[in-house]
């Protein structure tokens, strides 16, 4: 009876289900490099898992998978989310925190990653036991896992750590005050294998530990509406009151600079992206 209780417990089930993708940056480089050191490269990606699983399980996240040196956590089953997807983002910014403090300790260190991105969704999904008869794990499914896989992929190509959907970031300013974490528009993108443009939105530590300020906030999101207004000058002119390192920033002019600083006449406001 009790097995029974066990296994209806782990039925799938559908719930508000928030994802978070983590993954190394450079993995298909290095295992390239260490084909003759394979142990000590699984020990470093083992050693990267471990702070992603230990802030996801701390922040009542549940491990999901682990595919090459990602993890995908969820959160929403089986205790429902009562804060949209605001457990989700607390991870991410300690598995941030976590990576930047390793590094800092150990600057010249190659076991430490320097490099990774992190990609938040929010959603209806379906949680639980998945798979066959055969074999079975528990997980996660449904559009919100594509919806949680893109903004993780546009971390490489945006050069910032987070990236999270629109329904996230409305979770963040309901429930979050800017002293534990701040979200800012980065624009409407067309990603791969998924029809629909994703409006996307940069995860930020409090202002006492990033370089953007509330004021670069509002002043960036001035200039992306500008930029989906296909008003470029204004948008040139704004982001040169943004901080010098802001690689969100530089995506922005890169974008502008590919059109020779004139918006195309078919101008949607939604920047397609060629690869994950």
């Amino acid at each position: 009876m009790a097995g029974s209780n066990q296994k209806t417990l782990l039925n799938p089930t559908e719930c508000e289900t928030a994802v978070l993708f983590c993954d190394l940056r450079g993995y298909s480089r290095i295992i390239n490099e260490s084909r003759e050191h394979l142990h000590g490269l699984l020990d470093r990606v083992n050693q990267a898992r471990e702070v992603m699983t230990q802030n996801i399980i701390r922040h009542d996240g549940v491990i999901a998978d682990f595919q090459g040196d990602s993890t995908l956590g969820f959160w929403g089953w089986p205790l429902a989310l009562e804060s949209g997807a605001v457990p989700a983002c607390r991870a991410a910014l300690d598995i941030l925190r976590d990576f930047r403090r390793t590094a800092q300790r150990h600057p010249n260190s190659k076991r430490v990653p320097s490099r990774f991105g992190i990609g938040i969704a929010f959603g209806p999904g379906i949680a639980g036991r998945i798979g066959t008869r055969q074999q079975a794990k528990v997980g996660v499914f449904g559009p919100v896992v594509n919806l949680g896989s893109a903004p993780e992929g546009m971390t490489k190509q945006i050069g910032v750590p987070i990236l999270i959907d629109r329904a996230t970031a409305m979770s963040v300013l309901e429930n979050c005050d800017p002293s534990e974490c701040r979200c800012r528009r980065i624009g409407f993108f067309s990603p791969v294998k998924i029809d629909t443009p994703v409006e996307v939105y940069e995860l930020l530590p409090p202002e006492a530990e990033s370089l953007i300020t509330s004021d670069h906030i509002r002043t960036f999101e001035s200039a992306v509406a500008a930029f989906l207004e296909g008003d470029w000058d204004d948008v040139v002119e704004l982001l040169s009151e943004m901080p010098g390192r802001d690689r969100a920033k530089d995506f922005l002019l890169l974008q502008i600079a590919a059109h020779n600083y004139e918006p195309p006449a078919d101008w949607d406001g939604v920047i397609h992206m060629q690869r994950k």
